[in-house]
């Protein structure tokens, strides 16, 4: 059969479909609606075409390949001069020992229901290019190795001499199709390449191509395998086991990685706050600037690459010139927290965790990969821009998709994981690897998406939040409430200074404990060590004495020890003898023998000092630096205002500005509205019935007759437009709307006035108005 009649066939098909049919079409085909085709033969020839096709193959899963592949096979002639059609029950009878008959006929239908084939149950059709929608080049799933398991093609690797088995290492490593004169028919039969083909470890696509069976490039990856032998989906867990962990210890995990996360991601903008990370000529964060942040914030290298790739994602950070310069300010740019920064940190911990789970999931770049080299064996640095990948958040939510297909509270190996997602995405084999896998998963445990193996309900709920339903976001903000422990508003004091900080703590309470305490340890229960620096801190903050030991009495459930409060009033009794203001900065002290000392120190010939009374004196240096000087000096100074007032000292770190917005990610394939698909479903319709629709002629000679026809929307199109309302008839109409969209409708008109003919579409009971600007040609149908 020529391609004309395969289109021509097609289109029929396509034609004698009802309107909710073609639109299911053009909604998982979306490229063929765009733009509008003109009429289902022009569907047709977009549906048969090598591109169209391929992308109907990313959405098959191996079962759906498996039928095509059957399909496509030919069928042997036998004493027929042509070849026998091909049936669905041939299809099914052939596949029927590795599959259910059921669900091999719901695939056939899928194939219809996406134009791949068409055609009654006994002859079915397909187009040429109906192999573009495999996933490889060669029958992997009906050739000599499909009805083989794991094991026995194995054993046929294992029998390979070191040559042959390097070949197809070489092919497993790299692409799968390889070019060899060998692959020709008449090759010699004992050289590598027909051996191998011989063996079935290698498919002949052409005279100079061969390619490696899938199952066999899982195999030399050390990948879990991809089965042939059986066609239905593997399980991700096993039959009958029970969950070891509940739901609710599950959820209670990903709480606690979720305020570890944050924790963290706090530290870290607290660190760059205070000295910023140099910025690479490539642009990226060095591995010495990402060493030496781990080590400020006690946290290992792939962690911190985790949280600055996030961060930069979100905007969090970025290279600037900081403000104010931090000490030892090189005058370059530096990754900085930006001022987006501080409406993170200021935001409640549930929104806090989904804005970290927004990103992660939507961010186009895989921070496990930092450190691994690039094609050049470069390593690939932190924020770097050869880590880009625009599949990577689709790759994630398929990752965690096929999770979400296991029973509540199940854990999923990571294999398991690999092998349902080589079933669901075969022609994505070789992008789903076990590590990706595996790194992906670790990762998601971090986000608190999966805990214990298991997909969590903040998971669950993340995935069905795509940003366009305000209802999925609230259902998500639900679940992180959930699975975050409540807050407490107490602690435990020890006798050796330290506080035990039993969940995490309000924000109230938070932000006194982190004044006048340092994180010793964090977790579930989180240990705060109250040392000499950090009770000068809070004095430093405008806090008394008697505050600090009030706030210890108030909230601690054991007696506050004596030691603590003799350490406050110690601290507090040296703290703020010597006042330093603005002058460039005065210094005042109550002692006179104190200040004696002072300008004895040698901290007063690094300042300046000169003495003007006996309880006062002043330097040229800022305040922050003369306070500095003297406390490196062994004094205790407090900072005071003009009127006398304690003032907060605390430093609040470094700032920059954003300098570039966020990339927002864009569809690999956008799927056109439920409204867009029914009007061009309509507007097909409306251009086979202009097709079929004859034109009404007029004689111009004795034998000779033309259609009648005006062209343009001028004088003569207006004419014959009166002469069909007069005459009752119908009118085929050209036209050309404002988008420059070209359309031909069979209407019936009813008014013709100010420049626009009012008409009633055939098939529809609307009326239309088309603009005689816009019309291109007018003809005079039959009635």
């Amino acid at each position: 059969m020529s391609p004309d009649d395969l289109r021509h066939r097609l289109a029929d098909d396509l034609a004698a479909r009802a309107d909710d049919e073609l639109t299911d079409l053009l909604a998982h085909r979306p490229d063929l609606a765009s733009p509008p085709p003109q009429g289902t033969a022009v569907l047709a020839q977009r549906a048969l075409s090598a591109a169209s096709l391929a992308l109907v193959g990313d959405d098959l899963d191996l079962l759906g390949v498996a039928v095509l592949e059957q399909v496509l096979t030919p069928v042997p002639k036998g004493r027929r001069k042509t070849p026998p059609p091909v049936t669905v029950d041939a299809v099914v009878g052939a596949l029927a020992d590795r599959a259910d008959a059921d669900e091999l006929r719901s695939r056939v239908d899928l194939l219809r229901r996406r134009a791949v084939i068409w055609g009654p149950d006994d002859d079915l059709s397909f187009g040429a290019n109906a192999d573009a929608a495999l996933p490889w080049r060669s029958k992997a799933l009906t050739g000599p190795l499909a009805h083989l398991d794991a094991a026995e093609i194995a054993a046929l690797i294992d029998g390979l001499d070191e040559r042959r088995l390097e070949l197809l290492r070489t092919l497993a490593r790299g692409p799968a199709l390889g070019r060899s004169r060998d692959a020709d028919p008449d090759a010699d039969p004992n050289a590598p390449v027909p051996q191998l083909i011989a063996a079935g470890l290698l498919a002949r696509v052409d005279n100079q191509t061969v390619e490696l069976p899938p199952m066999v490039g899982a195999l030399l990856r050390e990948e879990p395998p991809l089965r042939t032998d059986d066609l239905r989906p593997p399980p991700l867990v096993d039959a009958g086991g029970k969950p070891r962990f509940s739901a609710r210890d599950i959820d209670a995990a990903a709480g606690g990685e979720a305020l570890e996360l944050i924790r963290h991601m706090t530290a870290l903008l607290t660190t760059l706050g205070t000295a910023p990370a140099a910025v690479l000529r490539s642009g990226a964060l060095g591995v010495r600037e990402l060493r030496r942040l781990a080590k400020a914030t006690g946290l290992d290298v792939k962690r911190v690459g985790l949280l600055a790739e996030l961060a930069g994602y979100l905007r969090l950070i970025d290279a600037g010139f900081p403000d104010p310069p931090p000490p030892n300010d090189t005058g370059e740019q530096a990754f900085t927290p930006t001022t987006a920064a501080d409406t993170w940190l200021h935001q409640p911990r549930e929104r806090q965790w989904a804005v970290l789970l927004e990103a992660w999931l939507a961010m186009p770049r895989r921070p496990w990969q930092i450190g691994e080299p690039d094609r050049d064996g470069n390593a690939l640095a932190t924020l770097s821009g050869d880590l880009h990948d625009a599949y990577a958040p689709v790759q994630r939510r398929l990752i965690l998709d096929a999770l979400t297909a296991a029973p509540t509270a199940a854990a999923v190996s990571a294999e398991a994981v690999v092998a349902a997602l080589h079933w669901q995405h075969p022609r994505q084999i070789r992008r789903f690897g076990l590590r990706v896998v595996g790194e992906t998963l670790e990762e998601a445990r971090e986000l608190g998406l999966t805990a214990h193996h298991a997909i969590t309900s903040v998971g669950r709920a993340a995935l069905a939040d795509d940003g366009s339903d305000p209802e999925a976001e609230t259902a998500l903000l639900r679940a992180i409430h959930t699975a975050l422990p409540d807050p407490v508003d107490h602690f435990l004091t020890q006798a050796d200074l330290t506080l035990t900080v039993p969940g995490p703590m309000t924000p109230e309470l938070a932000d006194q404990v982190e004044m006048v305490a340092d994180l010793e340890s964090g977790g579930a229960a989180s240990v705060y060590r109250i040392s000499e620096e950090s009770v000068r801190r809070a004095l430093d903050a405008g806090r008394s004495s008697s505050e600090l030991i009030a706030m210890f009495t108030a909230h601690s459930r054991t007696p506050v020890p004596q030691s603590l409060t003799y350490l406050i009033e110690d601290v507090a009794r040296k703290h703020g003898q010597l006042r330093v203001g603005i002058a460039a900065s005065f210094i005042r002290c109550e002692d006179p023998t104190t200040l004696a000392a002072v300008l004895r120190s040698p901290a007063a010939e690094t300042l300046a000092l000169r003495a003007l009374a006996p309880t006062v004196a002043v330097s040229p240096s800022e305040v922050r630096d003369v306070i500095d000087a003297l406390r490196a000096a062994g004094f205790a100074p407090a900072g005071e205002d003009s009127s006398g007032t304690l003032v907060d000292l605390r430093q609040r770190g470094s700032r920059v500005n954003i300098s570039r917005q966020r990339r927002q990610p864009t569809p690999r394939r956008s799927t056109p509205a439920p409204a867009q698909l029914a009007n061009a479903v309509s507007r097909m319709r409306s251009h086979d019935r202009a097709n079929a629709a004859q034109p009404a002629t007029a004689r111009t000679g004795t034998t000779t007759t033309t259609p009648v026809r005006a062209t343009g929307g001028g004088e003569s199109a207006t004419a014959l437009i009166q002469l069909a309302l007069r005459a009752g008839r119908r009118l085929r109409v050209g036209y050309v709307d404002a988008q420059g969209s070209a359309s031909r409708h069979v209407v019936s008109p009813r008014i013709l006035g100010a420049g626009q003919l009012i008409a009633v579409e055939e098939g529809s009971d609307e009326e239309q108005r088309f603009s005689l600007h816009r019309v291109t040609s007018i003809d005079l149908l039959d009635s």
